[in-house]
């Protein structure tokens, strides 16, 4: 060991006697600095301008504008300068013929240069302390954990780096020719994760070798076991191709000889890594104060409740515009969405099935007409290089799953040890993948009976399945949108009151009816009701007289005319309903927007009026009209060419009014839910699609909410997360300028007044 550290400390002393290692502390001092400072700016000019502050901490070091992400991309720049002398210099000098003669061993060679990296790169990390004390000065509640995880990340990074450096420094005397091949290397290790995606076992090695990405897990706050083993192999591989370097020249080995020892070391250290990536080899901590890269409780409960096996397998139509999203050059992306869960339950298996069948290819609509399926899969192959035979007919497929309601779209089916299943998509937004709401909510059906909403039919009233604009299909049954109630983890179907409602009815939703009930039909209705069944009742101005039968057996009644809200922007029929404080009882996420100034637009609602109390129903109020500036109007109805004014004579009072009432009560020792509100436009797909100015409106949380609510909260899973505390910066403008004068110029000036005196002893001496 003594050995090993004479030689470290003779290559720093050579290494801190010139210029180049100085000049690389200085320059990479002042970037990040710089970097440090202006993001810091930034979220101070957000905060004064009233944007709500989230996560600074990991704002300042990870994501798109962390210091810490920003500096991985050029830190390849700056290892290569200080590594092409470690040996490039003993071998262009004659030195490494002293250190052969010597009692040294070729690895104590090694140790005694790569610990002076070390050295180096501890050097590097002790500048990122800076910002890292800054935060703690600038920011409330920081979460350092995290800091630090990113400093960690940064610091294997460079040792890395530092490995390979050195090995290209072994081979050859020039050290042009040794930052040239580092750089060459770390290409090639930032690329090659894209090498042979198309095959199994290439894809595996070739996914394991590439060093992209690596460093972005720890800087998020997150310490994997198969990230660290993978920088730690990586050094072993590096530094022990080097100890066989120098063997083979002192030797005087053959080729051959020095080959198949290079080959060795590659193979230990490719299989070690194919292990440790393994799920069930693998160990994680979550260093973030949220715990923000773990799943929630109830996700980590769904997946400790599921027993036994669980296969996931996804379904892939080569004829379809999803395909590309599980195709084998992608299947990398596509498993890491379920690294979380593989975390909890390693056991799982991930299958792919590649089929045909008619899927939406725009530009193959004309082939549809032409040609069979079988031809267009072998036209395409002709031009992939892909085998026809690797995809199978839809009609095989659906001897083990039936898809068939896909549309020949992207879709997994999950299957539990049971053998019961749940399907699980992707969506039609910019984030296309489910995040873990949508996978928890999937996974959760298989545990429990998801429930079945029955919009009822018969009287024009809004249906499910309608994706028009007055239609409920938008949020309902359309399955490429995520959050719609189908993809929420419940049933949907269409049902007519004129045959008594299905057992496995959970909800119903009877929504601006047309006309009167029969007598068949209100039977049916009482005898739901009497079952305890949740109800979600929508009325609509100017079909009162067919509502009201329904709602008056709740001891409830849409008064006449309509709401409004006369403004100089909108319709005067167009109400921004006050979300009311006894929302709370039906969902904390109410309570959450209403302390927000979120409103629910409810265009041309009628008000509730309570006429009976006798009922039995517990009546909250949930939505209502502002108090001021609104009232119901009983004499205009063209809103487009008239203004509403408020005539006393006609009734008409300035005041608030009920919207939406939430009911409950006990029938059979369970909870009876019912939701009644005056509009049914407001959950449209034309209003869920507005955006209306002047308005902070969150009509689609009144749908979630509503349904989890009448679930008894077990849909949708809620993956909802604790706030970070640390969403102040409690420093002025002027503490942001001093901070930047101390990280960005003054350290940077002494490492440069350093830099002087040591040269300039070196010069006198």
């Amino acid at each position: 060991m003594r050995t090993i550290i004479r030689i470290t400390k003779s290559e720093l002393r050579v290494l801190f006697f010139s210029p180049i290692a100085w000049l690389i502390l200085i320059v990479f001092s002042f970037q990040v600095g710089m970097a440090y400072s202006d993001t810091l700016a930034l979220q101070l000019k957000n905060q004064e301008l009233g944007y709500r502050m989230f996560a600074v901490t990991s704002s300042l070091f990870s994501g798109y504008t962390g210091i810490l992400s920003n500096l991985l991309e050029n830190l390849y720049l700056y290892i290569p300068l200080f590594t092409m002398g470690l040996m490039s210099r003993e071998l262009s000098s004659g030195s490494i013929k002293l250190l052969y003669s010597s009692p040294v061993s070729n690895l104590q060679i090694i140790l005694g240069k790569f610990l002076a990296v070390v050295v180096y790169a501890l050097l590097l990390c002790v500048i990122l302390m800076g910002p890292v004390i800054s935060t703690c000065i600038s920011v409330q509640a920081p979460d350092v954990p995290l800091m630090l995880t990113g400093v960690l990340g940064v610091f294997l990074t460079v040792l890395a780096y530092g490995a390979i450096g050195l090995f290209m420094s072994t081979i050859t005397k020039y050290q042009v020719v040794a930052v040239v091949g580092t750089l060459a290397i770390l290409a090639i290790l930032n690329f090659i994760g894209g090498v042979g995606q198309e095959y199994d076992f290439v894809r595996d090695i070739t996914y394991w070798l590439a060093i992209s990405g690596r460093s972005k897990v720890f800087i998020d706050g997150m310490i994997s076991s198969k990230d660290t083993l993978y920088f730690v192999l990586v050094i072993f591989m590096f530094l022990g191709l080097s100890v066989i370097k120098l063997q083979g020249e002192r030797l005087r080995l053959a080729k051959w000889k020095t080959s198949l020892k290079y080959s060795f070391v590659l193979l230990i250290a490719l299989a070690l890594g194919y292990i440790s990536s393994l799920p069930k080899f693998s160990i994680y901590y979550d260093s973030t104060a949220t715990k923000m890269n773990t799943l929630t409780e109830e996700s980590q409960q769904i997946l400790e409740q599921l027993k036994g096996d669980l296969t996931i397998t996804t379904y892939v139509n080569y004829l379809d515009e999803t395909y590309d999203r599980g195709a084998p050059r992608n299947r990398i992306d596509d498993i890491a969405q379920f690294e979380q869960y593989l975390r909890f339950k390693p056991e799982t298996k991930l299958e792919y099935v590649y089929y045909y069948a008619k899927g939406y290819m725009p530009y193959a609509k004309a082939a549809y007409d032409t040609m069979t399926l079988e031809q267009i899969v072998e036209d395409k192959c002709r031009y992939s290089g892909y085998n026809p035979k690797r995809f199978l007919p839809l009609d095989e497929v659906l001897k083990k799953d039936d898809i068939s309601g896909e549309n020949g779209r992207f879709a997994r089916v999950i299957t539990a040890a049971n053998g019961k299943k749940a399907i699980l998509r992707i969506y039609q937004d910019n984030s296309v993948y489910p995040y873990e709401a949508q996978i928890s909510t999937a996974l959760k059906t298989l545990l429990q009976e998801a429930p079945v909403v029955g919009f009822v039919t018969g009287h024009k009233e809004r249906s499910g399945m309608d994706l028009g604009e007055k239609g409920y299909g938008a949020f309902a049954s359309n399955k490429t949108f995520r959050y719609s109630l189908i993809n929420s983890g419940f049933g949907i179907r269409e049902i007519s009151l004129g045959q008594p409602v299905p057992e496995d009815i959970d909800i119903v939703v009877l929504a601006d009816m047309r006309s009167d009930l029969t007598e068949e039909e209100s039977r049916n209705f009482d005898t739901y009701l009497a079952r305890g069944g949740n109800l979600f009742i929508l009325g609509e101005p100017k079909r009162q007289k067919f509502m009201n039968p329904v709602v008056e057996k709740l001891g409830l009644r849409f008064a006449d005319g309509i709401i409004v809200s006369p403004s100089e922007i909108h319709l005067d029929d167009i109400v921004a309903a006050d979300i009311k404080e006894g929302a709370a009882i039906v969902s904390e996420n109410y309570i959450k927007y209403f302390r927000r100034g979120y409103s629910i637009i409810t265009p041309s609602a009628c008000a509730i009026e309570i006429v009976d109390t006798t009922k039995g129903f517990k009546i909250t109020e949930v939505l209502a009209s502002a108090s001021k500036g609104s009232w119901i109007e009983k004499e205009t109805t063209d809103f487009i060419n008239e203004k509403s004014v408020l005539n006393p004579d006609a009734g008409e009072v300035e005041r608030s009014n009920s919207i939406m009432l939430y009911l409950t009560r006990l029938v059979k020792n369970k909870e009876q839910r019912i939701f009644v509100i005056g509009d049914a436009d407001c959950i449209s797909t034309l209003e869920l699609s507005q955006n209306r100015a002047g308005f902070r409106s969150s009509n689609f949380t009144l749908i979630t909410e509503t349904f989890r609510n009448m679930s008894y909260e077990e849909f949708p899973v809620d993956a909802n997360r604790v706030n970070p505390p640390d969403d102040q910066v409690v420093v002025s403008q002027d503490g942001v300028s001093t901070i930047k004068i101390v990280i960005m110029w003054i350290v940077p000036l002494l490492l440069v007044v350093g830099c002087v005196i040591l040269l300039f002893r070196r010069k006198r001496r």
